[in-house]
């Protein structure tokens, strides 16, 4: 009889344990969904046919709602699910609650990133509506470097966030806790970067070499405001636009009036035209601002300088003397009806001409101009007053204005009285006679300055 019992015992036993071994505690979940009393396999079942309807809480409030097709268990996750009986099992039953989070080994990965997609872009669009932190920023101005304090702000940290649903995105209620974004202290090893980078231009300064004057250009004087970031220095604001504006009123030619000593030994106020040269204050600027970052001690002016008309790149730069003008240049008087070629302040040729007609108002522009270019044999078209269309053959061609007015011989004209442009006169050309205008042709040399009074 006591066998009897003691076989009976050992079987409730074998049975009990097995059974134990074998099936979850009542109150066990595995991503939200409870398997209390469920062997590996029935709940693996349970977890295979489960619909998941998913709701996200920020703050305690619903921010989304997902309806996913499937879990994504597949008979390939039955090892992990059986791994988890072993791990949850007690000799008694328990009632202690205990949730398991299994990723799914076909995860329906789509799915995911859908999901986390559709979050990522919802807490965005709110982000737009809410005040975004101000770093901590190392600031140089006119020498000193400060730090500027930061200011928080209450947009949401997408990643951190991102994050968080990551750990909770098999349950059916994902709750998120708020983390803000939180700006750069003073303190950060970034803007002691900053810092240091800015400190670095302090004492910096550059002789630009203008002709024969140096400026001494230093960031202290000059350089208004600057940043340092990603690795690159910003200039948001200098004096330099200032500085070159002086540089060319003080030393550029182009467009400015001259005094002109005439042949006949007077001097005449000339109204500037094309010739000369001036600094472009963009070039000036990015060239200057360079020579600041690479530490340079001189930067030459010359490739910053710009002319007008046909020859964009600045005439007479290196011209120190006669306002600019130098020793070699045409003079043409008006009143005199003549023009004189100097080379190197030497006369080389002369003649009379017969300039624009007065009466009409078609006169040779007065002003300071420069060969454009020459051209031998040429045609030559356009309009005068009395003739809307003309166009004309001559052997030789010096064009000194962009209105199209130059040098050239006139072989129909038979007036070549000193009063003749009054009345008489051409569409605004210098008409040369045809036995002067190859002597004065071959002396005219492109770019080389026209002075008309």
């Amino acid at each position: 009889m006591v066998s009897v019992v003691a076989v009976a015992v050992a079987a409730f036993l074998g049975g009990y344990s097995y059974f134990r071994l074998t099936h979850f505690n009542q109150q066990v979940s595995i991503n939200g969904l409870n398997v209390g009393g469920l062997t590996a396999k029935q709940a693996l079942s349970k977890l295979k046919n489960y619909q998941v309807t998913q709701t996200i809480y920020l703050k305690g409030e619903v921010l989304e709602h997902h309806q996913r097709s499937s879990s994504g268990f597949s008979n390939q996750d039955l090892a992990k699910i059986k791994s988890l009986v072993k791990k949850q099992w007690t000799f008694l039953p328990s009632a202690k609650k205990k949730q398991f989070l299994v990723e799914p080994k076909t995860t329906g990965d789509q799915q995911t990133k859908s999901v986390q997609a559709e979050l990522k872009s919802k807490l965005q669009q709110l982000n737009r509506k809410r005040t975004a932190p101000v770093d901590a920023q190392a600031v140089f101005s006119y020498g000193k470097v400060t730090i500027t304090a930061p200011k928080a702000g209450n947009q949401y940290n997408v990643d951190r966030l991102l994050k968080q649903y990551e750990k909770q995105q098999y349950l059916p209620k994902v709750k998120l806790t708020v983390k803000y974004l939180q700006p750069l202290k003073a303190s950060s090893s970034q803007v002691q970067t900053e810092k240091q980078k800015l400190l670095a231009l302090k004492d910096r300064t550059v002789s630009y070499q203008v002709q024969e004057t140096k400026y001494n250009l230093a960031t202290k004087d000059l350089l208004k405001k600057a940043t340092y970031q990603d690795g690159k220095y910003y200039f948001q604001e200098t004096d330099l636009a200032n500085k070159i504006s002086e540089i060319n009123q003080k030393q550029a030619t182009l467009g400015k009036q001259i005094n002109f000593k005439t042949n006949s030994g007077n001097t005449v106020q000339v109204s500037g035209g094309t010739y000369g040269w001036a600094l472009d204050t963009s070039s000036a600027t990015k060239h200057l601002e360079n020579a600041w970052l690479e530490n340079k001690s001189t930067l030459e002016a010359k490739p910053d300088i710009y002319g007008k008309g046909y020859l964009t790149y600045g005439l007479g730069y290196n011209n120190l003397t006669n306002d600019g003008i130098g020793s070699t240049y045409a003079e043409v008087s008006i009143s005199a009806q003549r023009v004189w070629l100097y080379k190197n302040g030497q006369q080389v040729a002369t003649s009379n001409i017969v300039t624009g007609k007065h009466s009409t108002g078609e006169d040779t522009p007065k002003g300071v101009w420069y060969i454009m270019y020459k051209q031998s044999p040429s045609v030559l078209s356009g309009s005068e007053a009395g003739n809307s269309n003309y166009s004309v053959k001559v052997k030789y061609w010096a064009q000194f204005t962009n209105s199209g007015c130059g040098f050239h011989d006139a072989s129909w004209r038979t007036n070549w009285s000193s009063t003749a442009y009054l009345n008489d006169g051409s569409g605004g050309c210098a008409n040369t006679p045809s036995d002067k205008m190859e002597n004065i042709y071959n002396n005219l040399s492109q770019g080389e300055p026209v002075i008309v009074y």
